[in-house]
């Protein structure tokens, strides 16, 4: 053991608790301990690979012959006794010699040491100098990396609390680098969306695989109230040994890319309503249906809950009627995304409400512009009928309001509310937007099926009003008559039947068909059915009747119309009809299965050129005639001839009376709801009273 050994002890694994330095090995640092008489008395292992000689040919040996080459030894001797005598160290570059006979520049520092008796020794440590050199630009070079970085570095421990941060992560975290040491993740950032972050380290910590791009949106202290989005990748540090050292965090600001992302997608969202709303909205003229045909589309991709209301004067009357009062709405409409309680708070479809000057539906009526309520902050008064109604959607978490008035062609004719619980974003001036470019379109078909409404009641009046009542004078014929106008997707008819009473207790039967719709048709038929019957008093035959009215229809261009027209005498049993294109009666004998009649079918009223025919068959007591327009039998999609067959089959025996006939057909309509009118002449033969006999008939042409 050498006198240092003896002096300081020797230093061993056992005597420190800290493990290997990784920095002190990159380096390898190398120790030469020299006594006062310039003798090496210890070695590092590092000297042997700085320097070349183990520690055997070293130790014992004068340092200056050994480690110094002739030229150098001067300068080496006064460095020596320098250090040696004032105890001040020195540090600097210096060329020493290898074993090999090479010349290599260390970089050394020489400091004296004393120990317990008082005695002085020299230490020197040296280090490669390219070897330093090149790790001092690389800790340079990682220094100004991580200080100008623009995307935010830091790097923490195992328990991941900060050991450093860049500039730029201090920047996007709102926290100086300084209070960002020592503090851990979720001290720093402790906001709900970040706790998955700190899962995402703990894993990389545990298992080492990176986590690359991980986007989180959330607040910080800079931005309490506005989200910041970022992409975080994570990887474990570790020594060169492989020990753990903690994690470290890149971390990107990509909230533009986010925000324009977000602002894509509600772009597209926005097309994918409005093209939703374009095929969905407005699928009928019924007001109604059009009004949760909107809701519908709103419900759940724009709003949590809906409501549409309109004027009651534009459905009473068509007009806005705005006066000097409050406004009576009637609510259409109510679609809520979820089962909810402020469902109660909106009012029921159908019912009657009013709304308090300061709701946002009366200022949408008087401003004519939108109401955005984007934060009730409890205020709840504002947007409810009532007390009970504003502790409804309090209770249910309302946060959001929106109303939209619905104008059509200039007028306002309604209002549209939308709110938002469960979704917690508040409604901003893109939805607005949105809202009112739905509204606008769906407010133009519910004007356009109000206008039809009246334009149909209108003219269902006049067809009504146009239509015969039937005498019940028609000796040896019972009549019945049904007239329904269409119910869906169509305006009222041209549809029309008549019974009218003959000399020689004939009667002359007509059922006719006027191609079109609306008032025009209804009137066009009202002035072909006043024709037929002042043509009926003519006393002239089925066909060359008809003739005469396709005269009329051709001077009413550009309308056309199918009719057929019968005259039945009771006395011969004699039923004498033509067709001008319509679809064939239906006759019906007791005891046999009803059949079609087989008439030359002829061209409609209006096209002319073709002369018409009258066919003639016998009609007995207890025989029923069918005459109806197409409604009766047509559908959209089924051949005329399979639906004449099932207009057969519902007519099977046993008969009953023409009313009982006249309501099985009705029952068994091809469509409930309608899609066109319905005019139906059922006429049943009878016997002649004993007092009338039998009498000649009146002259009449055919």
């Amino acid at each position: 053991m050498s006198r240092a050994e003896q002096r300081f002890g020797r230093a061993g694994a056992e005597d420190g608790a800290a493990g290997p330095s990784g920095l002190m090995d990159l380096l390898g640092v190398a120790a030469v301990l020299v006594e006062p008489d310039g003798r090496i008395d210890m070695w590092s292992p590092q000297a042997e690979e700085l320097f070349g000689y183990a520690c055997a040919e070293a130790v014992g040996e004068y340092a200056a012959p050994l480690l110094v080459h002739p030229e150098h030894r001067a300068s080496a001797m006064r460095l020596f006794a320098q250090v040696m005598v004032t105890g001040r160290e020195w540090a600097g570059a210096f060329p020493i010699r290898h074993k090999d006979g090479s010349t290599r520049t260390v970089e050394l520092r020489t400091m004296r040491l004393t120990d317990s008796l008082g005695d002085h020794y020299a230490l020197g440590l040296a280090t490669d100098r390219a070897t330093l050199r090149q790790m001092e630009r690389k800790l340079a070079l990682s220094e100004r990396l991580v200080a100008q970085a623009p995307i935010g570095l830091s790097v923490l421990d195992t328990e991941l609390r900060y050991l450093a941060v860049n500039p730029a992560l201090a920047a996007m975290d709102g926290v100086d680098p300084a209070d960002h040491v020592g503090r851990r993740f979720r001290d720093v950032l402790p906001a709900e969306p970040y706790a998955s972050v700190e899962t995402a380290m703990r894993q990389v910590l545990a298992g080492g695989v990176p986590v690359v791009d991980q986007l989180v949106v959330g607040p910080t202290a800079v931005a309490r109230d506005d989200e910041r989005a970022w992409t975080m990748s994570l990887y474990r540090l570790e020594d060169h040994r492989g020990h753990v050292l903690g994690i470290a965090n890149v971390v990107v600001d990509v909230t533009d890319r986010f925000q324009a992302a977000r602002r894509a997608d509600r772009a597209q969202q926005r097309l994918r309503l409005v093209a939703s709303g374009s095929s969905r909205i407005g699928t009928t003229l019924e007001v109604e249906r059009t009004a949760q045909e909107l809701a519908d589309v709103l419900v759940p991709d724009l709003a949590d809950m809906v409501a549409v209301d309109l004027l009651d004067s534009v459905l009473q009357t068509g007009r806005t009627g705005l006066g000097d009062g409050p406004a009576l709405f009637r609510a259409l409409a109510v679609k809520t995304a979820y089962p909810t309680d402020a469902a109660q708070a909106i009012v029921p479809p159908g019912h009657l409400t009013t709304y308090h000057a300061d709701h946002p539906a009366a200022r949408a009526i008087r401003t004519r512009r939108p109401q955005l309520i984007t934060h009730l902050e409890g205020d709840f008064s504002r947007i409810a009928t009532g007390p009970e109604a504003a502790r409804l959607l309090a209770g249910a978490g309302v946060h959001t309001d929106m109303t939209v008035p619905l104008i059509a062609r200039g007028e306002i004719i309604g209002v549209m509310g939308l709110a938002r619980a469960r979704n917690p974003v508040p409604f901003d001036e893109d939805d607005v937007a949105l809202a009112g470019e739905l509204a606008s379109s769906a407010a133009l078909s519910m004007d356009n099926a109000v206008l039809h409404q009246h334009i149909r009641s209108a003219a269902e009046t006049l067809q009504r009003n146009l239509l015969p009542r039937l005498s019940p004078r028609h000796p040896g014929l019972e009549v019945a008559a049904r007239y329904r106008p269409a119910q869906a997707f169509s305006e009222v008819g041209g549809d029309w039947y008549d019974a009218i009473a003959l000399d020689g207790d004939r009667t002359a039967l007509a059922v006719g068909d006027v191609m079109g719709s609306g008032i025009p048709a209804a009137t066009t038929m009202g002035r072909l059915r006043t024709a037929t019957s002042t043509l009926a008093d003519l006393d002239l035959g089925p066909a060359r009747i008809l003739t005469h009215l396709d005269r009329i229809t051709r001077s009413l261009d550009p309308y056309i119309a199918t009719c057929l027209y019968a005259v039945y005498d009771p006395h011969e049993h004699r039923l004498d009809v033509a067709s001008a294109g319509h679809l064939p009666p239906v006759l019906m004998r007791a005891g046999r299965p009803p059949q079609l009649l087989d008439l030359p079918l002829g061209t409609p009223l209006g096209v002319g050129g073709v002369p018409f025919e009258t066919t003639t068959l016998e009609l007995h007591p207890g025989d029923q005639l069918a005459l109806y327009t197409d409604g009766l039998v047509e559908t959209r999609h089924d051949p005329i001839d399979e639906r004449l067959d099932f207009l057969l089959r519902q007519l099977s025996p046993p008969y009953g009376t023409v009313e009982e006939t006249c309501d099985r057909l009705l029952r068994h309509l091809p469509h409930p709801a309608g899609h066109d009118d319905v005019a139906l002449l059922v006429a049943g033969a009878q016997p002649l009273p004993a007092s009338r006999g039998t009498g000649p008939r009146p002259p009449g042409g055919r």
